[in-house]
């Protein structure tokens, strides 16, 4: 190759102009030999990725069709036929489910969620009180509800002993809870038929009305305690292990006065989480009600979902309250998280029984589960009486 020195040396008279166009030729040269050189280098890359894609298994399409956890699997199994060989399996494993000490299985965690879920949403105590899951057959809540003793002294003066706070202890209960719906064979032989479904719907719906009637007026016989199975009297009189009322007024009904004279009944303590509970036909009464300048007690939620409110604090509509009577305890205003304890076994058992009501098929279910008042300070009752 002939360079400018070559020609320099050759005696050739070259311009400094040629020089660098001859220089900048060889660079356009080199460059266009590093571009070549890449290009191929990618395209040898390209095919071995093509290769690399075509080499792999075919991935199988997913199904359509939702896929059954092994547990659902078994238990909805053992729901249909009465075939326990997975569960078994699953126990082995310890996967899932485990057989109860008296007979029957443990729900599985979808269907037991659906229930629960339906049981902390039903228009019940439930909804507002103290929910604790337990182990043993009984929980217990134990109160301070005493003070303790203070007073002022000097550097020299004698310091006399002070009063020591009162601690008790209340102890709630479980007690048992069935449902025992039935299906016939030939439904549950229908794999159309969602048995998980239609089984934690009927559980739910009995559970839940059961409940919600106990935590209210149950006697505590083999059921939970109601809030108004305590004794209730005068808020003047109120001492502890009872519930202070204030009166409505109004020989059954009420007055825009008495709601008022309730909300204040209750300490300062507790008003900040405090709800007012009646059924409908109490609402129904309470919504007219006015105060002195004419605007309305009652004030509907503005967002979905949100609750009526009376003078600021949320209502809960519990069916179970009393209706207006004369004498009627048919309102209850107060702190239920602190007022009232619901403890419960977290688990729940169905037993399958082919044999009692041939042709159809009976499910057993069962759970535990208690209640009571914690602190009779946090709940007030609005009787509906002039004294």
């Amino acid at each position: 190759m002939t360079t400018p020195e070559s020609k320099a040396q050759a005696g050739e008279d070259v311009s400094p102009a040629t020089q660098v166009k001859q220089a900048l030729a060889g660079f356009m040269s080199d460059l266009g030999e590093f571009q070549n050189d890449i290009h191929r280098k990618l395209e040898k890359q390209e095919d071995r990725l093509k290769m690399l894609t075509k080499s792999k298994l075919t991935r199988p399409a997913l199904s359509a069709a939702p896929v059954e956890a092994p547990h659902q699997k078994a238990f909805n199994a053992y729901l249909r036929t009465g075939d326990d060989d997975g569960l078994r399996g699953l126990e082995m494993e310890e996967k899932a489910l485990a057989v109860s000490g008296d007979g029957g299985y443990l729900v599985d965690p979808v269907t037991a969620g659906v229930i629960n879920s339906t049981l902390a949403s039903t228009a019940s105590i439930r909804a507002i009180a103290s929910v604790v899951n337990v182990d043993a057959t009984s929980y217990d809540v134990l109160l301070d509800h005493g003070d303790i003793g203070a007073g002022w002294a000097t550097e020299a003066s004698t310091i006399a002993e002070t009063s020591t706070p009162q601690i008790d202890r209340i102890s709630i209960a479980l007690h048992e809870l069935s449902a025992l719906p039935k299906a016939s064979q030939r439904l549950l032989d229908d794999t159309a038929f969602d048995i998980d479904g239609w089984l934690a719907a009927r559980i739910s719906d009995k559970f839940a009305r059961a409940e919600a009637d106990a935590f209210i007026n149950g006697d505590g016989v083999d059921k939970p305690r109601g809030c108004l199975d305590h004794t209730i009297v005068d808020n003047d009189v109120w001492a502890w292990d009872e519930l202070g009322y204030v009166a409505s007024g109004a020989d059954g009904n009420v007055t825009a006065d008495a709601i008022v004279d309730v909300v204040y009944a209750l300490g300062a303590q507790y008003r900040a989480n405090a709800t007012f509970v009646m059924n409908s036909k109490v609402a129904g009464v309470v919504r007219k009600l006015k105060d002195a300048d004419g605007r309305f007690l009652w004030a509907d939620g503005l967002a979905a979902g949100e609750p009526a409110r009376l003078m600021g604090y949320p209502v809960l509509i519990a069916e179970d309250m009393p209706d207006p009577a004369s004498g009627s305890n048919s309102i209850a205003f107060g702190d239920f998280a602190a007022g009232y304890t619901v403890a419960e076994r977290p688990d729940l058992r169905v037993l399958r029984d082919p044999f009692s009501a041939k042709p159809h098929v009976l499910f057993y279910a069962t759970k535990r589960v208690g209640g009571d008042v914690s602190d009779f300070a946090a709940i007030k009752i609005l009787k509906f009486a002039v004294s």
